[in-house]
């Protein structure tokens, strides 16, 4: 209620709202948005926010909804189109959120942020030389944006293309000198290509501002193994262990380059094989 007992006012509800949304409170923020939509049904700023919120609390049906109101009142919203393709995507449906990158595309040719989902998406469905084009087209159009360098890297890892990968991360880490993502891709692909050593040097910088990164500490323990250096290796894969069991111990089984040790009874005992 307003100081008088009317309507609470609809600026000031947007307003309180924006600064939930920016301490990370979606939960409160989705609640002002939905009284600024009471009173005004159709006030994009407040679908669109409501929109976003809710698809961090991670109720991609509700998400949907918003957006597809914000299409209704503007077929050509491309924002709405990609955000309602994210929520799809986290529902598991691949084909409409393709078809909402694509429709948001159509609306504005310009829009980085939905060829990166698309390629995003291309990648999920193995379909990576498609997914490099539309990463391809994100950079172009946002090439102060490090997201879509590195996701291109990582799909060219994928394709076995570590020299082309390993290049492009190595370009990330200059232009960016503080992307942890692009730093660690580019030790994953130097150990690829054999180049433990490097590689350790890259991990182990990371591991000095993060020292509790589990991908870091499993990655290390993959190149000391690829060195023969089995008893850091060992230690490095029990911290690993201790810090997600299920997740590195599948990893760990499947890696070829702990076959050496199958035999060893600490590796067996860890990965419980």
């Amino acid at each position: 209620m307003g100081l008088f007992g009317g309507k609470e006012n609809v600026e000031d509800l947007l307003y309180n709202a924006m600064s939930l949304m920016e301490k990370n409170q979606p939960k409160g923020a989705i609640s002002l948005f939905g009284k600024v939509l009471k009173q005004e049904p159709e006030n994009t700023s407040a679908l669109f926010n409501k929109g976003l919120a809710l698809n961090q609390i991670k109720k991609y049906s509700d998400a949907i909804t918003c957006f597809e109101k914000l299409i209704e009142i503007n077929p050509k919203d491309a924002q709405a189109y990609n955000n309602k393709g994210i929520a799809s995507a986290e529902l598991g449906n691949i084909q409409g959120a393709a078809e909402c990158y694509d429709k948001a595309i159509e609306a504005d040719p310009k829009y980085a942020a939905a060829f990166f989902n698309k390629g995003v998406l291309l990648d999920k469905l193995r379909e990576h030389e498609d997914a490099l084009q539309a990463l391809e087209k994100a950079i172009t159009l946002e090439p102060r944006k490090p997201n879509a360098m590195v996701y291109k890297g990582i799909v060219l890892g994928k394709m076995k293309k570590h020299e082309e990968a390993l290049n492009c991360f190595s370009n990330v880490c200059k232009k960016y000198p503080n992307n942890q993502d692009a730093f660690f891709q580019k030790g994953v692909q130097l150990a690829e290509l054999g180049q433990h050593e490097k590689a350790l040097d890259v991990f182990d910088d990371i591991l000095r501002k993060f020292k509790d990164n589990v991908n870091v500490i499993y990655a290390k323990s993959r190149s000391k193994a690829a060195l023969e250096k089995y008893p850091e290796s060992l230690e490095l894969l029990r911290q690993a262990v201790a810090k997600n069991p299920k997740v590195i111990r599948s990893w760990a089984k499947e890696e070829p380059i702990f076959e050496k040790l199958h035999s060893n009874e600490q590796f067996r005992k860890l990965i419980k094989i």
